[in-house]
């Protein structure tokens, strides 16, 4: 169900992407071996009183885990690869119940990516590659999934003068 979009861009700027910009973007999905990271946790701040043996906190800074995306490689296409190069600037994007338009499951994350490595390995498995994600500046989740763009309305046709 989940949807996973490479996007190199998205013109609003809250990050919201439009349906054509998600239309336009790259879809990963299918190509997605694992998924690490990709949420968000808070550094909460210690308030100690002298009054109180209780050490009560409040919420501090937010942060972003270390994120990336393993993908199977592909012996025939190397677009992810010439997508996701190292430095690459662009959103990762996750429809985490599918392209639903209109539900609140939307996750825009801005990134920079850090690197991409082969997964070298002896088993029996498939071959991979892991692409490290550094997020930029504060995603956006739970946003609605841009509407599907409506298809174009046929034009009435102009009637020919009636003849008398």
């Amino acid at each position: 169900m989940t949807r996973v979009f490479w996007l190199t861009q998205v013109a609003d700027a809250g990050h919201l992407p439009s349906r054509p910009e998600l239309t336009a973007g790259t879809d990963l999905t299918n190509a997605i071996a694992a998924i690490d990271g990709w949420s968000l946790s808070n550094k909460a701040i210690e308030t100690p009183d002298l009054g109180s043996t209780f050490e009560t906190k409040i919420p501090g800074t937010d942060e972003a885990d270390d994120s990336s995306l393993t993908f199977y490689e592909d012996q025939v296409s190397d677009t992810i690869e010439q997508l996701l190069m190292k430095d690459a600037t662009g959103f990762v994007v996750f429809l985490r119940k599918g392209d639903v338009p209109g539900n609140k499951s939307m996750d825009v994350f801005p990134v920079r990516i850090g690197s991409r490595s082969p997964n070298y390995s002896t088993d029996n498995e498939a071959a991979k590659f892991t692409v490290s994600f550094s997020i930029t500046e504060k995603p956006v989740q739970d946003a609605p999934v841009p509407a599907a763009t409506p298809a174009p309305q046929p034009q009435p046709q102009p009637q020919p003068p009636a003849t008398q």
